[in-house]
């Protein structure tokens, strides 16, 4: 009979040491992290870094609150004062050009030069000197000078001085029927100067002209009349 070998006996491996490197690693906590002073003192700044914190967020709301609402006033003034200002201007415009349309109108019915009508009012008479008339000439009751309307004077003239006045030197030619001629007499003149008490149709001569036209005793008569120039 065979005999059958014995199985070969389990060896077991003899315990060994760890190597450092296989070791479980544990935290050391330091000398600074065990002390109960510089863990305080840590967390109450931790505390005061978010105590800050939170107040500057809040001020810095609190600005971003004032300016928007400073933002908000200003817009709001300059709305106001540029509604005013517009306002302002365009009561300006209108009145210029209400003022300007007024005296375009008043002229209109002026007795002007460049008009082709025939105009009719009281002729009177003055005594031109001595001295000067508003046109600055030198004349005497002999010339054949008139005086017009302050309001036509005064609506032509482009200058504090009135020897400026468009109006001297221009030519009128006055017209009147004379009952005791049996028919019209007429006139030419220049004029020289302003008639503070005419109106606008009416016309100042010098004393020989206006005795052309009608007796010096009427003293005041009706006639017609036209610029020639």
């Amino acid at each position: 009979m065979e005999r059958k070998p014995l199985p070969a006996a389990a060896t077991v491996a003899p315990p060994r040491d760890e190597l450092e490197w296989e070791q479980p690693t544990t935290t050391k906590k330091s000398f600074f992290s065990k002390s109960p002073f510089l863990n305080s003192g840590s967390a109450s700044a931790k505390e005061e870094s978010l105590e800050n914190g939170t107040t500057q967020v809040g001020e810095n709301k609190q600005i971003s609150n004032y300016n928007g609402s400073f933002f908000m006033r200003n817009r709001k003034k300059a709305l106001m004062f540029g509604g005013v200002a517009a306002i302002i201007l365009l009561t300006l415009i209108l009145g210029l050009g209400l003022g300007l349309g007024l005296k375009k109108n008043k002229h209109r019915n002026l007795p002007l030069p460049g008009s082709t009508e025939i105009f009719t009012g009281d002729l009177t008479y003055y005594s031109p000197g001595p001295g000067y008339g508003a046109c600055g000439f030198e004349n005497t009751s002999h010339d054949a000078i008139c005086a017009v309307s302050h309001i036509v004077w005064d609506a032509v003239s482009t200058s504090s001085n009135p020897n400026l006045n468009p109006l001297c030197g221009k030519k009128i030619r006055i017209t009147r029927y004379d009952a005791a001629k049996g028919g019209n007499s007429s006139v030419d003149v220049e004029v020289v100067d302003r008639c503070t008490g005419c109106k606008p149709e009416d016309i100042d001569l010098s004393l020989d002209m206006f005795k052309n036209l009608a007796d010096e005793t009427a003293g005041r008569v009706i006639g017609s009349w036209a610029w020639l120039n």
